[in-house]
C-alpha cells in the first residue's frame, strides 16, 4: 500500500512539473536550456553525459523502429493540441477584426447579443442627436440602426441547414464600417428585395452566387453581390433595414452602430447613459465582439487540453514502454560505461537527452502537420447570435511554442524512469548479459 502510494505521490508531482512546464514563458525556458549547456560544457559530469549522449544518439538508426513510437505518439498529441487551440483562436481573431474603439455598438439594457435586444424607433433619432456621434460631409450623423434576422441556407459541406444571419442595413452603413467593400456586383438597393452575401457566407453556404434567386420569409430575393471585410461580418446576408423588416413582420431594431472616433466614446456613452428615455447600453464594438469570442475559445482551449492532456498520457506511456526497452537492449554498453567511470548522473541526463530528442522531433512533426492541414482553413460554428460565424483556423507561432513545450515535457517525463533504471543498473549483472 505505501509503494502505490509513493507512487501515486510521484506522479502528482510529475504531472504538477508538467504543468508548470507547459505554463513557463519563453524566457523561463531560455535559462533552462542556457543552465544546461553551461553544466553540459563547463563540468565533468555535463562532458561524460553530454559523451554517453552522443554515443545513445549514433545508436538510434539500429532502434528506429521503436523510437518511432515515440515520435509519432507525440506527435499526435501535437497535432491535435494545436489544431483545437488553432480554432479557438482562428474564432477570436476574426470576431475581435469586426470591432475597433471607434465605432459604439447600442444594445437594449441587459441585453448579451444583437438577437435579444430590442431598439425602439422611436429611440434612433434621440441616439442620433446625442454628443459624440460624428457626422458625414453633408451634417448628418453617421449611424446604422440594423436588424438582426436569423434564416436557413443549405451547407456546401452536407447540405444540411444552417443558420444564417441576415442584417438589415441602411446606405450608412457602408460608411459606418469602412472596411467593407464589394469583391462581386453591387449593393442592395434601398427598397427592393436585393441581398450582397459575405465572402465567407457564400464559400460556405449553397445559392450565394450573384444572380441566384433566394426564398427567405415566403419572399424572393436577388443576390446581387458580395462584400468582402476580413472579419465576423463576412459570415452574414446584407439587404434593405425596411424591406427585411416587412418580410418578417418587424416593427423595432436590433442594434444601432455609431462612429464616435476615439475620443467621443465616452461622451456619448455618458449622454446615453444619462437619458431616462433610451435604457440602452453602449460598448465599443471591440469590447463587444472581444466578450462575444471570449467564451467559445475558453470552451476550446480547455477541451484542446483536456483531450491532449489523455493523449499526453498514452504518449508518456508510450515513451516509457520505448525508453526502458531501449535500456534493456542496451543494458552491456551502459554497464560498460559505468564500469570506466560514468556514474550516475551523466547515464540519467544521457537517456533523458535522447527522449527529449526524440519528443523535439515529434513536436516539430505535428506542428508542422497541423500547420499545413489547418493554417487558414475555413469552417463556421455556431456564434452567440444563434447564427454560424464563419471564420479559419490560424496556428501562430505562439500555439506552435506551446505544442513544442508540450512534446518536450512529456519526453522528460518519458524518459525519467527508464534513465533512472538505467543509472541503478548492477554493473556484474549487465555485463553477464548477452
Amino acid at each position: 500500500m505505501k509503494n502505490v502510494l509513493k507512487n501515486f505521490a510521484v506522479l502528482l508531482v510529475l504531472l504538477a512539473a508538467l504543468v508548470v512546464w507547459t505554463l513557463l514563458p519563453w524566457a523561463g525556458v531560455l535559462a533552462v536550456v542556457v543552465l544546461l549547456a553551461l553544466w553540459l560544457w563547463l563540468t565533468r559530469s555535463g562532458r561524460l553525459a553530454r559523451e554517453a549522449t552522443r554515443i545513445g544518439i549514433a545508436s538510434l538508426p539500429q532502434r528506429w523502429g521503436a523510437s518511432s513510437v515515440i515520435i509519432v505518439g507525440i506527435a499526435g498529441v501535437v497535432g491535435v493540441l494545436v489544431a483545437m487551440l488553432a480554432m479557438g483562436e482562428g474564432f477570436q481573431a476574426t470576431l475581435q477584426a469586426a470591432g475597433n474603439d471607434e465605432t459604439a455598438i447600442v444594445l437594449r439594457g441587459g441585453s448579451q447579443a444583437e438577437t435579444n435586444s430590442v431598439i425602439s424607433r422611436s429611440q434612433v433619432p434621440l441616439i442620433a442627436a446625442l454628443p459624440g456621434v460624428q457626422r458625414d460631409a453633408d451634417g448628418r450623423p453617421l449611424l446604422s440602426a440594423e436588424l438582426s434576422q436569423v434564416v436557413n441556407l443549405p451547407t456546401r459541406a452536407d447540405g444540411t441547414d444552417a443558420n444564417v444571419q441576415f442584417r438589415g442595413i441602411g446606405e450608412d452603413a457602408w460608411q459606418v464600417r469602412e472596411g467593407v467593400r464589394i469583391i462581386e456586383g453591387r449593393k442592395p438597393t434601398t427598397g427592393l428585395r436585393e441581398l450582397a452575401a459575405g465572402r465567407g457566407a457564400q464559400s460556405q453556404f449553397q445559392g450565394l452566387e450573384v444572380g441566384n434567386l433566394l426564398m427567405l420569409g415566403n419572399q424572393e430575393w436577388s443576390v446581387v453581390g458580395v462584400f468582402a471585410s476580413d472579419d465576423a461580418y463576412e459570415s452574414e446576408l446584407w439587404g434593405d433595414a425596411q424591406t427585411l423588416a416587412t418580410t418578417y413582420n418587424r416593427g423595432a431594431y436590433q442594434s444601432v452602430l455609431v462612429r464616435t472616433g476615439a475620443e467621443g466614446f465616452e461622451s456619448f456613452k455618458a449622454a446615453v447613459e444619462a437619458d431616462p428615455q433610451l435604457k440602452l447600453d453602449v460598448l465599443t464594438t471591440r469590447a463587444y465582439f472581444a466578450q462575444q469570442s471570449g467564451g467559445l475559445k475558453t470552451l476550446l482551449t480547455a477541451l484542446g487540453t483536456v483531450i491532449g492532456g489523455i493523449m499526453a498520457v498514452g504518449a508518456i506511456f508510450g515513451a516509457l514502454n520505448t525508453m526502458y526497452a531501449a535500456v534493456a537492449t542496451r543494458a552491456r554498453e551502459i554497464a560498460t560505461m559505468r564500469a570506466i567511470g560514468f556514474r550516475g548522473t551523466p547515464v540519467v541526463t544521457a537517456v533523458m537527452l535522447e527522449t527529449m530528442l526524440l519528443a523535439l522531433l515529434g513536436g516539430l512533426l505535428g506542428g508542422l502537420v497541423a500547420w499545413l492541414l489547418f493554417n487558414n482553413y475555413s469552417v463556421s460554428t455556431l456564434g452567440s447570435n444563434f447564427s454560424q460565424v464563419v471564420f479559419q483556423f490560424k496556428v501562430t507561432p505562439a500555439l506552435l511554442w506551446t505544442g513544442l513545450k508540450w512534446a518536450l515535457g512529456i519526453g522528460l517525463l518519458g524518459g525519467l524512469f527508464p534513465a533512472l533504471r538505467a543509472a541503478r543498473l548492477p554493473i556484474t549483472v549487465a555485463l553477464r548479459e548477452v
